[in-house]
């Protein structure tokens, strides 16, 4: 088996394992309301991006490679394994990080808002998102030249299952970490590893329909494999507690976006009250209790 071929092999036992855990907890039976735009969304992007837009990446980066850098070919690939790991997180999950903070800014907020807009967290939402959000992001074509650069192999393939290991499990209806809470012993290593990587209940805050209850938290905890980037900018909350509801409040008061305006925007734009699916459009905010109703 080439380096390819195990990549792809984990990552699809790593769906399967975590699948399987969904069933076996009910959780997916219990919490999971999926429509059939939902479903469309979900499965289209997935493979999408499997089938189109990371293979077009990489290629289009060994292209530009070959004709701009071709003495550069491979002149990485006698790094030591833990070397290409340090550049593999520096370049693409340390940008997946500041990309995925940046588009919780208004101009790029329509190509991440599909993530949000599901009301359950699921394994089946992991790559849930604009087709262009995949298409821009940074950390895919840095990752593109460094497999052009040789940082490649067996190294590449451990790195990305992992990855997807630690995302597909932080957005897992099963919430794996509930149950290494409760046990006493376990609090050293949890509080070492909550603070390491995303878990759910820190990536569930990040979900959450609103940040009023003090578990929320919308506006941070934006890491994807490593949560520490978080805890370096300031954008970390940890509480060890799960949001009531997740999802995105404009879709309760004005009804789901379709499945393709959340996935093609700008190129189909929504005629939604209240969206920002099109040119012009606006993220929606609770409005601010006064003080009067705030007593």
């Amino acid at each position: 088996m080439n380096a390819s071929q195990i990549q792809n092999g984990l990552v699809l036992c790593v769906i399967a394992g975590f699948g399987l855990m969904e069933f076996v907890s009910r959780r997916e039976r219990q919490t999971v309301r999926a429509s059939a735009d939902d479903t469309k969304l979900e499965l289209l992007m997935f493979l999408s991006l499997l089938a189109i837009t990371q293979p077009l990446i990489i290629l289009v980066t060994a292209k530009l490679g070959a004709w701009l850098a071709p003495d550069f070919k491979d002149s990485l690939a006698a790094l030591p394994w833990w070397g290409m790991v340090g550049l593999l997180l520096l370049a693409d999950d340390l940008t997946q990080y500041l990309w995925h903070r940046l588009s919780h800014s208004s101009l790029f907020w329509p190509l991440h808002r599909a993530h949000h807009s599901a009301p359950y967290m699921s394994i089946r939402i992991t790559f849930r998102n604009n087709f262009f959000y995949y298409l821009m992001m940074p950390g895919i074509w840095f990752s593109g030249a460094l497999l052009y650069l040789g940082v490649g192999g067996l190294v590449y393939a451990l790195y990305v299952a992992f990855k997807l290991f630690v995302i597909i499990g932080a957005h897992c209806s099963w919430r794996w970490d509930l149950a290494l809470y409760r046990v006493p012993a376990l609090r050293p290593l949890m509080w070492l590893l909550e603070r390491t990587i995303s878990t759910p209940a820190t990536h569930w805050a990040h979900h959450a329909i609103t940040d009023a209850d003090g578990v929320g938290h919308y506006k941070g905890n934006f890491g994807n494999l490593l949560f520490i980037w978080d805890i370096i900018f300031g954008t970390a909350l940890i509480t060890r507690r799960y949001p009531e509801q997740v999802g995105l409040r404009d879709d309760q008061l004005f009804g789901h976006e379709r499945w393709y305006h959340q996935m093609f925007y700008p190129l189909l734009q929504s005629k939604r009250e209240c969206t920002a699916l099109k040119f012009g459009g606006v993220i929606y905010k609770e409005p601010e209790a006064s003080p009067h109703q705030a007593a």
